[in-house]
């Protein structure tokens, strides 16, 4: 099955990059490296459902391990999940700081300069190699860098850097990369407060309300044309005696005349439109969209009720600041938390609800960059359009969505902490009842892993219990998410912002009207060769 997804994976990758890039300025280099690097993004937000499925399935039903999952096999399980984690973070890594860079300089320069190729490869490699000084930053400072320090006044100074080698081996680079990883997944976070909150709520609407009619839009535009033709009429009527335009007529004049550029390139594309096989499809499926535009707004809503509770959770029963709003258990419920145990009980459909959680975060991240664009604070740098995006664009998309799949797995654990550790698996706790200051087997229960921080609470002051910590073996997702307090401290409050920007982005689009059929297609700085670019899409 997995080559079969990876294969699915692929072909949507390069479906979506070529319907996106511009025909004109298409190169090979830059095509690859958009498809290659959007595969890692989906293949990486894809290891989270199989890391939960693959704990769960060593386990059955009475919390007992599987006849073949003895600890050899469990451990070997794990450390391929963690291998698997290692090579994919480590290719996110290349790509950020040295392939996506050095392509996208590369490309740049060539803009430039038309000349010699080595010396665009010298200058790309130049820019990337700030970059990859960066990189090999993060990686000292989470390598060499210990969180727990040993006080010892004795201590000489090469005991202390001995113990930090010998940090970094025991932790075989797991340290470092998890350091590195979560310092790009506060720069998702970011990415994802500015993109995904925003798609979250623009995409569902967009599906209900839909597009305006082509016919009525051309019928517009056709009012318009006559009305900017009468008025250039007007003005080149003053000339007509040999009398020069004064200064501002000639401005008016020019806006004018690119106006009415920009009315008949619309004019043509909704005559296209018009005409074509896709739109009278998309209409005969309108009522579908409807549907799963109904559905995405459950999802979203559901995804924020759920985080914002688990945050409010963390605000009052959390130890603060210095602990990163790490809490055992939970005290406030959210709908995720009590769907996630009943569906367990129906395999595989908590597996199928965390996989489309993935997806749809994915999914509504590229909405959200498809409608905005690519942004540095105010300034626009780029538009993602059908057929008409730059190379650095999609380069820019590639690399955001990277960013944003290493934050989706924090936004996952912060919604369900206890299943994203321990998935479905169940464990047996031995129960002694103190009775005339003597111990007797009281019985044994069997416990969801998952709720392992209520039970401790519940059974505290009632009985006594013991079991083994192995039976519960947490996910290799989790190793990379808690190893450093102030990155949770971070994207703690990066849930607030990012529930902020949704309900702001939901309050806008329900008081936007419906989109244009040719919404950002048609601009007033295209130049009428790129009309060609769009024909295909209405044929």
């Amino acid at each position: 099955i997995f080559p079969c997804i990876f294969q699915a994976i692929l072909i949507f990758c390069w479906v979506y990059v070529r319907k996106y890039q511009s025909r004109r300025e298409s190169e090979v280099i830059s095509t690859i490296t958009a498809i290659f690097a959007l595969a890692v993004a989906l293949i990486t937000s894809a290891l989270l459902p199989v890391d939960i499925f693959l704990v769960s399935y060593m386990k059955n039903q009475n919390g007992t391990f599987k006849v073949w999952a003895d600890a050899n096999v469990s451990r070997q399980i794990e450390d391929t999940v963690l291998y698997g984690y290692y090579t994919l973070y480590s290719i996110i890594l290349f790509c950020v700081f040295l392939w996506i860079p050095f392509v996208y300089f590369y490309y740049e320069e060539k803009e430039e300069d038309d000349g010699n190729t080595c010396s665009q490869v010298k200058t790309a490699l130049k820019y990337t190699l700030g970059f990859i000084t960066i990189c090999a930053a993060l990686l000292l400072i989470g390598a060499f860098v210990p969180l727990d320090i040993p006080n010892k006044k004795n201590s000489t100074e090469w005991e202390k850097v001995k113990l930090l080698f010998e940090e970094f081996g025991s932790s075989h680079g797991l340290t470092a990369l998890s350091f590195s990883i979560s310092s790009l997944t506060v720069i998702g976070m970011l990415a994802a407060i500015t993109y995904t909150a925003y798609g979250m709520s623009a995409l569902p609407l967009n599906l209900i309300k839909g597009t305006t009619s082509a016919s009525y839009e051309r019928l517009e535009n056709t009012e318009d044309i006559e009305e900017v033709e009468q008025h250039l009429l007007r003005i080149k009527s003053k000339c007509r005696d040999g009398r020069p335009l004064s200064s501002r007529d000639r401005r008016t004049l020019q806006q004018l005349e690119e106006r009415l550029r920009t009315l008949r390139r619309r004019e043509r594309h909704l005559e296209s439109i018009e005409k074509s096989w896709w739109t009278k499809f998309c209409e005969a499926i309108r009522p579908l969209k409807i549907v799963w535009g109904v559905f995405f707004i459950i999802v979203a809503l559901l995804f924020t009720v759920s985080l914002f509770l688990s945050n409010l959770d963390k605000a009052l029963h959390s130890a603060g600041f210095d602990s990163g709003f790490i809490i055992l258990g939970t005290n406030l419920t959210n709908p995720l938390n009590m769907l996630l145990p009943v569906l367990q009980r129906v395999f595989p459909l908590d597996y199928i609800l965390i996989t489309t959680i993935v997806m749809y975060f994915i999914f509504t991240s590229m909405a959200g960059i498809r409608n905005m664009g690519i942004w540095f604070f105010w300034i626009r740098l780029y538009k993602i359009r059908r057929g008409k995006t730059r190379p650095q664009a999609l380069l820019f998309l590639c690399m955001i969505l990277l960013l944003i799949v290493l934050h989706t797995s924090y936004m996952i654990y912060s919604l369900a902490p206890q299943y994203v550790m321990y998935g479905s698996q169940k464990y047996l706790v031995q129960c002694w009842k103190l009775s005339d200051s003597h111990l007797f087997k009281w019985g044994v229960i069997v416990a969801t892993c998952s709720q392992l921080g209520n039970i401790f609470r519940s059974l505290l002051y009632v009985i006594l219990f013991s079991f083994n910590l192995d039976q519960c073996i947490v996910t290799r997702t989790y190793l990379f998410l808690h190893k450093f307090w102030f990155f949770s401290a971070a994207y703690y409050f990066g849930n607030w912002a990012f529930i902020a920007v949704f309900l702001i982005g939901l309050i806008v689009s329900c008081c936007k009207g419906k989109k244009s059929v040719i919404e950002g297609e048609v601009d007033d700085d295209d130049s009428d060769v790129s009309d060609d670019e769009l024909s295909v899409y209405y044929q």
